[in-house]
């Protein structure tokens, strides 16, 4: 029996990008640009929410006419969008205005009665309600365009627009909307004290679930084509890295640095800087983001040559945290966090190879802190984003660890799309699908640096400690 052709959809604030797989390989790809968002000084945020479908139609047109069927191979689409954008619409399904972007304030106030209207659900589920939560968005809409008549996010819309009519909503992309997946309700008694009518929400099922089918040809896809609900961007690309099952997490390190991974029971972090989305499978997807990452050499002309000499050198003796902004977000929460430099670097080379290093410990901090929290972490942890082409920083990152690092050759956010709709269609669920990804090649640690290493990672903690960046307990975590 052949393998099916399933397609994931990719809409980002800048484009969408589709991309078709089968067995595991991409057969094909297609993206189309979206307008810049309109930002101003006020904190507005917002996107022409009627450009999302031709863009998604247009990139859906072109990749299923590159396919040897054109298209009529396909069994599944599913849709993977930014987190935290929504847009109201009319009784007809149509867009009332711009879209309200992820990065929108203008809910902050609604967002932060909201989080006292519902502090026992959100302490039970781990998580907060931040001033840019879709939550206070909807709030907003509700009081100021009284015309809106429902809430679509970005996945939602383009659906609808597959199926011919108004579909649920995956509790991934819900969840920033305020949707309580330990519960699996909407929390009735936050949107009643703010004057919230429910009727403006959509319902909310599982990622994977089938929404609907394509009602008669469309953008190359095939009458019967299933629409399976997805998950948003960050979690469609941690599948696609082949993080799926408990234990398994990736680090995804592109401009910034970003730990996500799977436990069997939520793991709810009292300090807030973890948040869990939920697996289609009913585990829990716990991740964070930090502020620092790829950006700490992003300014480096030559970087090959600067690894190059980095690698020759060995571990530094002196230890940096590579913030170029202040404040941290994980895996510790400090406004007042700056980056900083223990030592005088004898030359350029140990400097690079110092900022390396500090990215790294970032990364077994988050580790460390998961590990406090009852998360269980199982090698090899799997490696993402564009820091991961550099083998110095891979095995760096693995000594540091003391885990092997797998480097995920498909992990992008279309890919992970592509899996869900498999997941939607096939017996066995994601988990199936996924086991039989190609694996990518593991990168173990350098036994001979690991003391080093070990002596600056915990001169890094200390220096964090000494701050008051940690607290006691995280930083005695450290020390075990």
């Amino acid at each position: 029996m052949n393998e099916p052709v399933t397609i994931g959809l990719d809409v980002a604030t800048a484009g969408v990008r589709a991309l078709a797989v089968r067995g595991g390989a991409v057969l094909a790809t297609a993206a189309e640009p979206l307008p810049a968002p309109v930002r101003d000084g006020r904190g507005h945020s917002e996107q022409d929410a009627r450009s999302w479908w031709p863009a998604a139609e247009a990139a859906l047109g072109r990749v299923t006419a590159a396919l040897p069927g054109n298209g009529s191979e396909v069994v599944a689409v599913a849709i993977a969008a930014t987190s935290g954008t929504i847009a109201g619409v009319d009784s007809r399904g149509e867009p009332v205005g711009p879209a309200l972007m992820y990065d929108d304030r203008r809910g902050a106030g609604y967002n932060a009665k909201a989080a006292e209207l519902g502090a026992e659900r959100w302490r039970a589920l781990g998580s907060g309600v931040s001033a840019t939560s879709a939550l206070g968005r909807i709030a907003w809409l509700a009081e100021h365009h009284p015309e809106v008549t429902k809430i679509r996010h970005t996945a939602d819309l383009i659906a609808a627009k597959l199926t011919g009519g108004p579909v649920a909503a995956d509790w991934s992309h819900a969840l920033k909307s305020g949707y309580d997946p330990r519960a699996r309700e909407w929390p009735h008694e936050v949107f009643a004290g703010l004057g919230v009518p429910e009727g403006l929400l959509p319902p909310v099922v599982p990622p994977t679930t089938v929404l609907g089918r394509v009602p008669r040809p469309v953008a190359g896809l095939p009458a019967g084509c299933a629409v399976v609900a997805g998950m948003t961007d960050g979690c469609a690309g941690q599948l696609a890295a082949g993080a799926v099952a408990p234990g398994q997490f990736v680090g995804i390190l592109g401009t910034t640095y970003v730990l996500k991974g799977v436990t069997a029971e939520l793991v709810p972090d009292p300090s807030g800087v973890v948040y869990s989305h939920r697996h289609p499978d009913g585990w829990w997807l716990p991740g964070g983001a930090s502020n620092t990452g790829g950006e700490a050499v992003s300014d480096q002309a030559d970087l090959p040559a600067l690894d190059a000499a980095a690698a020759a050198r060995g571990p530094a003796g002196i230890v940096a945290y590579p913030l170029r902004r202040t404040g941290e977000r994980f895996p510790f929460g400090s406004a007042e966090a700056t980056g900083f430099v223990l030592g005088t670097p004898a030359d350029e080379a140990e400097l690079h190879r110092a900022r390396l290093e500090g990215v790294a410990f970032l990364e077994r901090l988050a580790l460390d802190h998961l590990r406090r929290l009852g998360a269980r972490v199982t090698g090899p942890l799997l490696a993402a984003g564009g820091g991961s082409r550099s083998p110095l920083w891979t095995r760096i990152r693995a000594s540091v660890s003391g885990l092997g690092l797998r480097v995920a050759p498909n992990a992008e956010t279309g890919y992970g799309a592509a899996l869900l709709a498999a997941a939607g269609v096939l017996p066995g669920g994601l988990t199936a699908v996924c086991g039989e990804l190609p694996g990518g090649t593991v990168i173990e640690p350098v036994v001979a640096e690991q003391d080093a290493l070990s002596q600056s990672y915990h001169r890094f903690c200390a220096a964090l400690h000494e701050r008051g960046w940690i607290g006691s307990e995280l930083y005695a975590a450290t020390r075990s």
